[in-house]
């Protein structure tokens, strides 16, 4: 069966509606890349269409997601790593129906089945295999996302900034210049938001601990500062273990300073300690707070109410991510979720990567006043 550049021009057209730069014969160049590798393998296809189409690291993801959505089916969102999907779901099928620019009359419509990454990604952390957890860690590490930015109460020099700077215009008045004063100016300086996670390694959340703390570490490269926590019948501070490279070494740390793993919880107690001791020092900046819990909680829900209370007037924003939210029918009715809803900005499912990208998404997304 020819194939055609009908629907590899509306494929190029999305790349281009995405950001990523294209000429106008790529059309033509998708149409040799197919005509080299062999369209039955799906790895083939992607790796020879991204060949010719991307040659800017940051446009790696974009790519992936418009590959997906024109070639897929039910697939959405950003993919950060791309395994092949299987050979016998790739079919390509013949449609009726004429494309636009360099194309001819004859459409043909390539249809990809849903890939074993697109799979993974929905998958349950706990239902997990020792080695889909290896790949998930991969693709956790390799998700490139930048978070919102933040608007500081530092000023620096600007030429149209919206208020005087007076020392650079007093200074400017002396000299050979003095005859002409000009006004400088300066504006606040824009900065990375910091975050603080505050996660919940209690019995209830084994499952589902290593993979958000992997995460954790994963964006504090990307973030201008993050500050984390664990807990579980007390709280502890565990920003120096996630500054190893190493993730697999961070959490290690991470174990080896927390002697309260997989214990009780105490969620309303592990939060009082925080507003009271580590506040002050780390709620700088206008931070956001991501507690990560199931909440399961053993003490007094009135405890938890009044810190959480008192934790959302000290920051930007709160978001609570729970593994067990995005389950089929799960309702927050334990006592610990119903104590700190009220308090809280945002409610996210955490228990698959596909929840992760949902939360990365809302932390692009936080206005920066």
């Amino acid at each position: 069966m020819p194939l055609t550049t009908a629907p590899l021009t509306r494929f190029a057209r999305e790349l281009r509606d995405e950001g990523i730069p294209l000429g106008p014969g790529i059309a033509t160049e998708l149409l040799e890349v197919l005509e080299l590798v062999d369209v039955t393998n799906p790895e083939d296809v992607y790796w020879g269409m991204r060949a010719v189409t991307v040659r800017q690291r940051e446009h790696v993801p974009i790519f992936d997601r418009v590959f997906i959505r024109f070639f897929g089916r039910d697939a959405d969102g950003s993919l950060m790593a791309f395994s092949p999907v299987d050979p016998r779901e790739w079919r390509i099928d013949a449609a009726d129906g004429a494309g636009e620019g360099d194309g001819d009359a004859v459409d043909v419509s390539v249809t990809v089945g849903a890939s074993s990454v697109e799979r993974l990604s929905g998958k349950d952390f706990s239902e997990l295999t020792p080695e889909e957890e290896n790949r998930i860690k991969t693709m956790i590490a390799e998700m490139v996302w930048a978070p919102g930015d933040a608007i500081s109460r530092r000023r620096k020099p600007a030429r149209s900034g919206d208020l005087p700077d007076m020392r650079r215009t007093l200074r400017s008045a002396v000299g050979a210049e003095s005859d002409v004063m000009r006004i400088a100016s300066t504006r606040r300086k824009i900065r990375k938001r910091p975050v603080i996670v505050i996660a919940d390694v209690s019995g209830s959340m084994e499952r589902y601990s290593e993979m958000l703390l992997y995460f954790a570490h994963a964006a504090r490269n990307r973030l201008g500062r993050l500050e984390a926590f664990v807990f579980s019948t007390r709280i502890t501070r565990i920003t120096r273990e996630l500054e190893r490279r190493s993730p697999s070494e961070a959490i290690e740390r991470v174990a080896e300073s927390v002697h309260d793993w997989s214990g009780g919880t105490k969620i309303g107690e592990a939060i009082k300690t925080f507003n009271h001791d580590w506040s002050r020092r780390v709620c700088q900046g206008g931070p956001i707070v991501i507690v990560i819990s199931d909440g399961w909680d053993r003490g007094e829900p009135e405890v938890l109410s009044a810190e959480m209370a008192r934790l959302a007037r000290s920051v930007k924003r709160v978001i609570w991510v729970n593994p067990l939210a995005g389950r089929d029918g799960y309702r927050p009715e334990t006592r610990g979720m119903q104590a700190a809803l009220p308090h809280v900005d945002d409610f996210l499912a955490g228990g698959s990567f596909n929840d992760l990208r949902t939360l990365v998404g809302l932390l692009e997304s936080v206005p920066a006043r």
